[in-house]
């Protein structure tokens, strides 16, 4: 184990450091890289990690300076040592809410960029225990067992004292999310994750991990009751995480309720055009039964003229036939009478 790597004069290297460094260089490098396939910009993501990582160094330290505030209200002293003493749930809290508003003065989408850094942040983690691993730091509690390791004198650790490596199981626990998010956020999956899930899963599965791993650390940190600090922070962060996942498949099923509406809505529509348009197309036709029908009414109409002039001259010759009838045989009777009367009348001497 090598704390301190080498040394320019008065400057010393220490592979606590250089681990993390690595770590956050990578991740910008490797959140970089994944931008363009998801339509980013880079730029933009460089300056959200370079906001991120010196918010997140801030962090820590603030949030070293709360856990420990007891001890250095005792010792002020260790107000002046920046190179130790970081508290992580502090430096990823606060690295998350300055790209914030970074975001937000830029007018791009937060989530989309967390969402396609967020495989970085554990992955970064991961390199960062191996340094706690390299310092002795965040030891964990003594064990006699196969997998136990003891540190020598110049670590943070006790040395000569087999402990349980919790700095490497945090670090496999790290890369192993890590590898979950990045395939959960790879492209050309079948089905994108919504905005905010990646984040929220990594939220989640972090939270619960940094809970368990908490039981076997041994070494000195600050407790909220039966907890350590890190362990009700964990809760908290779980729950936020739950409730960001609930509230995200709401708006999910709030937005494929509108698209359906959305959808039906446009096939009514359709359908309503298609029906115009048939009507429209079939108008010609109507306007021709229209006129048909008028003409059958107009053929009817003369047909039933046709039949009364028949049925008026049918009755005229009938009347007349009578009349003609009457008229003979009054000059029948006439003629009759005339016969009868001359018959009758005296007939003169000659």
């Amino acid at each position: 184990m090598h704390i301190k790597l080498f040394s320019i004069g008065p400057i010393s290297f220490y592979s606590y450091g250089l681990m993390i460094a690595i770590g956050m260089i990578l991740a910008v490098i490797i959140s970089m890289k994944r931008c363009k396939p998801r339509g980013l910009d880079p730029d933009h993501m460089f300056n959200i990690g370079l906001v991120g990582i010196i918010a997140g160094v801030i962090g820590a330290k603030l949030a070293y300076y709360i856990v420990e505030l007891p001890a250095i209200i005792k010792d002020p002293s260790l107000l002046l040592d920046i190179t130790n003493g970081f508290v992580l749930y502090g430096g990823v809290i606060l690295g998350i809410v300055a790209p914030i508003f970074y975001c937000r003065k830029k007018k791009i989408s937060f989530l989309e960029y967390l969402d396609t850094a967020i495989p970085t942040i554990p992955m970064a983690q991961g390199f960062g225990r191996l340094g706690c691993f390299c310092a002795g730091c965040c030891y964990g509690l003594e064990n006699h067992s196969w997998f136990a390791v003891t540190f020598p004198e110049s670590g943070l650790a006790p040395a000569g004292v087999p402990l349980i490596p919790t700095q490497l199981i945090s670090s496999l626990l790290d890369f192993l999310l890590a590898g979950f998010l990045f395939w959960l956020t790879r492209v050309g999956a079948k089905r994108k994750p919504q905005d905010g899930v990646p984040s929220a899963c990594y939220m989640l599965l972090y939270s619960i991990g940094r809970f368990l791993v908490e039981f076997l650390r041994g070494d000195p940190r600050g407790t909220v009751g039966p907890f350590s600090t890190s362990q009700f922070i964990s809760i908290f962060v779980c729950i936020f995480a739950i409730g960001w996942l609930i509230i995200i498949r709401r708006d999910r099923k709030e937005a494929l309720a509108r698209e359906v509406e959305a959808k039906v809505d446009a096939e009514l529509a359709a359908e309503k055009q298609a029906r115009d348009d048939h009507a429209n197309d079939l108008s010609p036709l109507g306007e021709a039964f229209a006129r048909l029908e008028n003409d059958i009414a107009a053929e009817e109409a003369v047909a039933e003229v046709s039949e009364a002039v028949d049925a008026a001259e049918e009755t005229v010759k009938e009347a007349a036939a009578e009349t003609a009838e009457a008229v003979e045989n009054v000059a029948a009777d006439v003629e009759e009478s005339v016969t009868e009367a001359i018959s009758e009348a005296p007939k003169t001497e000659e």
